[in-house]
């Protein structure tokens, strides 16, 4: 096993929150570490340099070492980087006596879940015919990129274990970690077959959207590498190991990512998009989406032949027919409902489980939790 180098850090660079300074030694000038997204976006810096140092990578022409410097700034870093920012956060809820070498850990398990989430978007976005992505052109359309796109999503996947053989190929967690980012991809990939292959673009098969196959979709699309990760990567750099307890952290992540999604689908048709920065497109898209598989289910024999008519078909008077029925039926109410039940479910969840601190989850919950966007 190669023993990991110490993690490099920039000249100045600080592992504080409002202003709180960290000396050379990496210890807090107040005594207390605290993490913010301005020093997350530091830790990026490091892991990126580190990557173009790369002995394959210097070896390489400069045009090529170019290429990839921009295609990772124009892929990794954007976004909320919610997912990335958790794994600090959950350090920090963990334990009050974190060390700076243990945030900047978390921090960079933080990057190299976002680097995951870069190589399923680049993906995604191919797979899709997508044309926008957090607000620029998805990189597959860029001009000079096209489907050498298919290269760069196996070498954001890529950047991952580089990342995690130098800063952690000597922890004794190392093997687990490689575990679970493996058996993540693994599931997320066959978490978005079933997405595609259930809808179809251009086919509307709505005998597909059951109950059951939009909860597997969900889990095995986003609450797996949306909230089981992140906390699983805090949980190994604040020293907790026990399958019990990751066995306790599966289950309230896996309910707090199909609320999730749920309320993604459900912003989508009633968010307000000035507000959630879309427009949203579910409905001509065909997705089985939440929405969908309630109306299915209480729809009336005139309403689903509505449904049927208008489904999956991108034009104006389609989509309005198909809002009608969700109004008709009151679908607003029943999330509503839904998600009060789910917070409830939750909450006791978490409280019932003794084995880890209840703000490494209640942290998560309030952040999503009526959320607008």
């Amino acid at each position: 096993m190669v023993v990991a180098e110490a993690p490099v850090k920039p000249e100045g660079m600080t592992s504080v929150h409002s202003g709180v300074a960290i000396d050379t030694n990496g210890s807090a000038t107040n005594g207390k570490v605290a993490n913010s997204k301005q020093e997350f976006m530091r830790v990026y810096d490091v892991l990126r340099e580190d990557l173009l140092k790369d002995d394959l990578i210097a070896d390489q022409p400069k045009f090529s070492a170019d290429y990839m410097r921009k295609m990772l700034d124009y892929n990794v870093p954007g976004g909320k980087l919610n997912r990335g920012l958790a794994v600090g956060d959950i350090l920090l809820h963990l334990t009050k006596d974190a060390s700076t070498q243990q945030l900047f850990e978390a921090n960079v398990l933080g990057w190299c879940i976002e680097w995951l989430q870069a190589f399923f978007l680049v993906a995604d976005d191919i797979m899709d015919n997508s044309i926008t992505r957090r607000g620029q052109p998805c990189w597959y359309r860029v001009p000079e990129v096209g489907l050498v796109a298919c290269n760069d999503y196996i070498i954001l996947e890529s950047c991952i274990y580089r990342v995690l053989k130098k800063h952690f190929a000597g922890k004794t967690y190392y093997p687990l970690l490689l575990d679970f980012f493996h058996e993540t991809t693994h599931q997320t990939a066959h978490g978005q077959l079933l997405d595609i292959t259930t809808a179809p673009i251009g086919t509307v098969d709505l005998s597909k959207y059951t109950e059951e196959t939009y909860i597997r979709i969900v889990t095995f699309k986003t609450a797996f590498y949306s909230f089981y990760l992140p906390v699983v990567c805090g949980l190994l750099v604040g020293g907790v190991t026990s399958q019990e307890a990751f066995g306790a952290a599966k289950a309230i992540c896996i309910k707090m990512g199909q609320y999730f999604q749920i309320q993604d689908d459900y912003l989508d048709c009633y968010g307000d998009p000035a507000v959630i920065g879309k427009v949203g497109t579910d409905i001509q898209d065909n997705k089985c989406s939440w929405l969908i598989v309630q109306a299915l289910q209480k729809a009336s024999p005139t309403q689903l032949a509505t449904i049927k008519e208008h489904y999956g078909k991108d034009n104006e008077e389609s989509i309005a027919a198909i809002k009608d029925v969700f109004r008709e039926l009151d679908l607003e109410s029943t999330f509503k409902q839904y998600e009060q039940q789910s917070y409830e479910q939750l909450s006791a969840l978490i409280s019932q489980q003794k084995l880890l601190p209840e703000e490494v989850f209640t942290a998560l919950l309030q952040k999503i939790y009526k959320r607008q966007k």
